[in-house]
């Protein structure tokens, strides 16, 4: 610690020695720099504020009809990339501030001294955003601030444009390619459909299911011809193997039998669908359940209807018994009703014969066909499922495209408002520079390289106040120190000497102050 000391005494003696040099520097140094702030041109502080609010009503109306756009996230970046080189040469054209006339340097460093005084920044988290911009030349600096805040809203809103538009001419291109698939597609459909026409059904059923309904279709046919031409033998029968003139105890059985067999076709028939719908409702419900009631009870009404028809049948047959008999050369009523019977016999199996032979061909054709069906099946499956993804595809582009069309008139419509809170201003005080704070450290700065100064020149200039520091430098042994004594002269020469530095030392500070203190006062008028 004794050593520090020593060694600060050591330069404090050095430093004093050269006070008056660094007193010099001191004054030097504050003489100019007072000259320079005072000389500073005035630079005015054009400023705007906008306000963007991006809570439109128009977002939660149009939410899953069109692509919401993040407005705050396009105006963060926005914030960050408006003042660009084109925005800036932008803004010189609007702003006449003649960028054709200037030659490249010029035109250059005036791009750069734009970039750096222009500044935009986000006040706040409500989305108000700050232009300003300084210049020596107050409505040059409205001028640009007024340009500025007319870029920052078109910046905006061509962003959102170009976007929109982007998407719209993509979405073009695809559904153009789309549709040209689609219709490649659909050529190929029609084609495979003309070449394998006989193959096209109403109901959209495969080969297999076709061929098994044409069997059902063919056997039905066949029960159908089978009861029919029983039908017709049973009445041939009857018809040749009784007798018109026999007794009427044996004409009224034959016609019985045959009433019992071909009178009463409708009531047989409606008869065996009750009983089959009986059978289906067994299966599901119970017997006390209403609609099997309802059936049995229509059942017991139509073989009752039957079997009167059937009695009426006999007594007719029976009453005109004996008229058969004496006659003998008229034919019967029962023989004449076979005839007729017989006749629409022979229609109805000629036409199911008919009926059988159609279906058995097609049966055949259906046949020949499984042969080749699955490929041809396979390969209308694959037309069907390209065309159906081509077509899905670009149904979905074509609403896509018009959810992007919708998106843009959304944003043309106004998704974000943008509001000028402060429009742009200069205040009839410049705001820089600030040379109430310039002037201080002016002063600091002359005192600092002053103090540099006297301590530079005193370690080029050393002199050695002690005398163990002469012996430490030099390694030599010290005989004696001869210390100085000052004259009463010399002693008043030294503190008239000490009291001009300090007098010379205030007095800058006196002068910086009332230069600051005249600064004060111009920049309070």
């Amino acid at each position: 610690m004794e050593e520090l000391l020593e060694q600060l005494s050591a330069f404090s003696r050095g430093m004093w020695r050269f006070r008056w040099h660094g007193l010099v520097v001191a004054w030097v140094v504050a003489v100019v720099g007072a000259t320079v702030v005072w000389r500073l041109p005035d630079r005015y502080e054009a400023s705007a504020r906008i306000y963007v609010d991006t809570q439109s009503i128009l977002r939660p109306l149009m939410l899953g009809l069109a692509v919401q756009p993040n407005v705050d996230q396009q105006l963060q970046m926005l914030s960050r990339t408006l003042i660009s080189r084109p925005n800036v040469e932008k803004l010189i054209h609007m702003a006449n501030l003649d960028l054709k006339e200037a030659s490249i340097p010029e035109q250059e460093a005036l791009i750069e001294s734009l970039t750096n005084k222009l500044s935009i920044k986000a006040v706040g988290r409500d989305n108000f955003y700050q232009l300003s911009y300084l210049d020596s030349n107050p409505e040059k600096a409205r001028r640009v601030i007024q340009s500025l805040v007319s870029i920052f809203v078109e910046s905006s809103l061509g962003a959102s444009r170009k976007d929109t538009n982007s998407a719209k001419l993509f979405l073009d291109e695809q559904i153009k390619a789309y549709r040209a698939k689609l219709e490649e597609a659909e050529t190929r459909l029609k084609e495979f459909r003309l070449r394998n026409i006989e193959l096209q059904t109403g109901s959209g059923k495969d080969s297999a299911n076709r061929l098994t309904e044409l069997s059902g279709l063919l056997e039905q046919a066949k029960l159908e011809l089978r009861e029919a031409e029983t039908a017709r033998d049973t009445a041939r029968a009857q018809l040749a193997g009784k007798s018109v003139v026999a007794a009427s105890g044996s004409a009224s059985a034959s016609v019985d039998s045959a009433a019992l067999a071909l009178a009463t076709p409708e009531i047989d028939a409606r008869l065996e669908a009750q009983r089959r719908h009986l059978d289906e409702l067994l299966q599901r419900f119970t017997d006390q359940h209403p609609e099997v009631l309802s059936t049995r009870r229509l059942l017991k009404d139509l073989e009752e209807q039957k079997r009167r028809e059937v009695d009426d049948l006999r007594r007719s047959a029976a009453a005109s018994g004996s008229a058969i008999v004496a006659t003998g050369s008229n034919a019967s009523p029962a023989a004449l009703e076979l005839s007729k019977l017989l006749a629409s016999s022979e229609v109805q199996v000629a036409t199911l014969r008919a009926r059988v032979a159609e279906f058995t061909a097609r049966y055949a054709v259906a046949r020949e066909q499984m042969k080749t069906a699955p490929a041809l099946e396979a390969e209308a499956a694959q037309l069907n499922r390209d065309y159906d993804i081509h077509k899905k595809n670009y149904e979905g582009l074509v609403a896509r495209r018009e959810s992007a069309t919708m998106s843009g008139q959304l944003e043309d419509a106004g998704v974000a408002e943008f509001r000028l809170i402060d429009p742009p201003r200069v205040p009839p005080k410049p705001a820089a520079p600030n040379r109430l704070l310039l002037l201080p450290v002016v002063l600091v700065a002359g005192l600092v390289l002053g103090v540099v100064i006297s301590l530079a020149m005193s370690q080029l200039r050393p002199v050695f106040y002690q005398g163990g520091e002469l012996r430490n430098k030099l390694g030599l042994p010290l005989l004696g120190v001869v210390t100085l004594v000052m004259t009463e002269t010399q002693q008043r020469q030294e503190r008239l000497d000490r009291l001009r530095f300090l007098g010379a030392l205030g007095a800058l500070v006196g002068v910086m102050l009332l230069v600051m203190a005249a600064t004060a006062l111009k920049t309070m008028k």
